[in-house]
């Protein structure tokens, strides 16, 4: 990276860290929204093209399998051309990527453009998120869950947006207005994004880092790929559940805008409440609290799992927000791209994985066991969140 950029010893000035929280928050927000926009699409397509459960997760398994392989290498080249320029390239190539599967005929070109699209969207949040704390140094976690908070608010705008446009038009204009909105916010990122901080000495970034954090890590990543297994499963079966409980193509987008607003609150309440209450309490509210709602939402009439599917949306997101602002506390600041990058492959990688796992067990069981099977597997992060506890200093 440019050597001339400031460094976290010579604190970015205050204007320049709103910028960067700003910018790279509206990357995030666009990169998170085009990510759960195919939760909205999923419908269109298996009625358009005929496919079949594992066909449909495989579809989103490739964004996120693309996403999950890139992340390392998106890191390496910041580190070569700058992250700058790469968060712009990657943005306008997830954009190319929608704007391709508009023009897709068959199940194929899908694939091939979500995994376009995907490649585009690896880069955002190794490269955003060190952005950000590299910009606010020792007072990064705050400003990193504001962050994490405006994927969420992408999660919900972008995916209602794109249901509400449906029931205007077809589905291929739609996503080319989801094209073209990325190519404005690349346009912002060229013309307001200010130069990412250089990393710290490395001498420096081990004092910081105690062998109890290189040991907690592992952990740290374990929960984040169980906890994101949980999400990225049960979403791909939400749409179908509730298409079985009577909802209309709008109600859906509507109540997947509720998951994901519930969602955004959730990632700033729990990050608040991690600070007072202590990590390990909190992921073992938010985990089992999660699996007993999912279990709830196999069994509810539409009525009352409308409602339930905000304080969901909460529980499902809540625990990746405290996991996220504890990343570059394990980790060397000079390698807070390499820790995020890595923690992004696992967690990404899950959510490509998981779907395809769930989506088996739906086309041999049907959807309401495959979600109650998501529900089951939140349980597993309660007895890692206790073997992590020891693991980390304050929290």
């Amino acid at each position: 990276m440019d050597s001339a950029t400031p460094s976290p010893a010579q604190p970015c000035a205050p204007q320049t860290r709103q910028r960067t929280l700003a910018l790279s928050g509206l990357a995030h927000a666009l990169h998170d929204g085009y990510t759960d926009a195919i939760y909205v699409l999923l419908p269109v397509w298996r009625a358009e093209f005929g496919l079949d459960y594992v066909a449909l997760a495989m579809l989103r398994g490739l964004y996120a399998g693309a996403m999950a392989a890139l992340q390392v290498p998106a890191s390496w080249l910041a580190d070569h051309v700058g992250g700058r320029a790469v968060l712009i390239l990657g943005t306008l190539l997830a954009s190319a990527g929608y704007a391709l599967a508009g023009f897709s005929g068959g199940a194929m070109g899908l694939y091939a453009a979500l995994l376009i699209s995907g490649a585009g969207s690896s880069v955002q949040h190794p490269i955003a998120s060190s952005a950000v704390a590299r910009a606010y140094g020792s007072a990064a976690r705050g400003p990193l869950g504001t962050y994490n908070f405006t994927g969420d608010l992408g999660k919900a705008i972008i995916p209602a947006a794109l249901s509400l446009g449906l029931a205007f038009a077809p589905w291929r204009p739609s996503l080319w207005v989801l094209a073209l909105a990325g190519v404005a916010v690349a346009a912002l990122l060229v013309v307001f994004m200010p130069p990412i901080a250089a990393a710290p000495p490395r001498s420096a970034a081990v004092h910081r880092t105690g062998r109890r954090g290189g040991r907690g890590f592992p952990l740290l990543l374990s929960i984040g790929v169980v906890d994101t297994g949980v999400r990225m499963g049960f979403l791909t079966f939400l749409p179908f559940l509730l298409q079985m409980k009577g909802a209309s193509q709008p109600l859906i987008g509507t109540a997947l805008a509720l998951v994901f607003l519930g969602g955004a609150a959730g990632k700033l309440a729990c990050g608040w409440l991690a600070q007072r209450w202590g990590s390990i309490g909190v992921i073992l509210c938010t985990e089992g609290l999660t699996a007993l709602m999912i279990a709830l939402a196999t069994v509810l009439p539409l009525l009352p799992l409308l409602m339930l599917l905000p304080l969901l949306g909460l529980t499902l997101n809540g625990t990746s927000s405290v996991l996220y602002g504890t990343v570059p506390e394990l980790a060397p600041a000079d390698r807070t791209e390499r820790a995020f990058a890595i923690f992004y492959t696992g967690v990404i990688g899950s959510g490509a994985l998981s779907p395809l796992l769930f989506g088996a067990l739906g086309d041999q069981a049907g959807p309401v066991v495959a979600t109650l099977g998501t529900a089951a597997a939140a349980l597993i992060n309660l007895p890692l969140a206790l073997a992590l506890g020891p693991r980390l200093a304050r929290r």
